[in-house]
């Protein structure tokens, strides 16, 4: 092996820093899924309280929790992608939650976030979205 080469650490890329990426297949049409996840509630569940839908490149938001940041891209029933910071955090990160086809009446849900500080911030982050994923499908698909 040569001097330069060192092993890869998992969730670290050289652009984006640290990332996560939580997805899971739901058995409900793509539609569905986005129009829950851009409603009150279902913001409410991934982005916090006090929040309405954030299709205008460049608007800002501030979660009742303090979370803040403002919207990059919105594509109707694809991807909505926009900064988070939450009030305790020196830094904003990029989160992208995107709903795609994964056959006849199912959609698959991704949320990726980037740009997080270390290795311990992935692993806090990896389990907040598993259980904002998690929260999302029961409030889909009922108990």
């Amino acid at each position: 092996m040569s001097a330069g080469w060192r092993r890869a650490e998992v969730g670290r890329t050289r652009d984006a820093g640290w990332q996560i990426g939580v997805s899971r297949t739901i058995d409900r049409p793509v539609e569905d899924v986005w129009t829950f996840i851009t409603s009150p509630a279902g913001l409410a569940i991934w982005l916090g309280d006090g929040v309405t839908v954030l299709s205008e490149r460049g608007a800002g938001y501030q979660t009742a929790a303090g979370v803040r940041g403002e919207t990059r891209s919105f594509r109707e029933l694809d991807r909505v992608r926009l900064t988070w910071q939450p009030p305790d955090w020196t830094h904003d990160t990029t989160l992208q939650l995107a709903v795609t086809s994964a056959g006849e009446g199912r959609a698959r849900l991704t949320v990726h976030q980037e740009r997080l500080a270390d290795a311990a911030e992935r692993e806090q982050q990896r389990r907040h979205w598993q259980g904002v994923v998690k929260a999302i499908v029961a409030a889909l698909t009922g108990p």
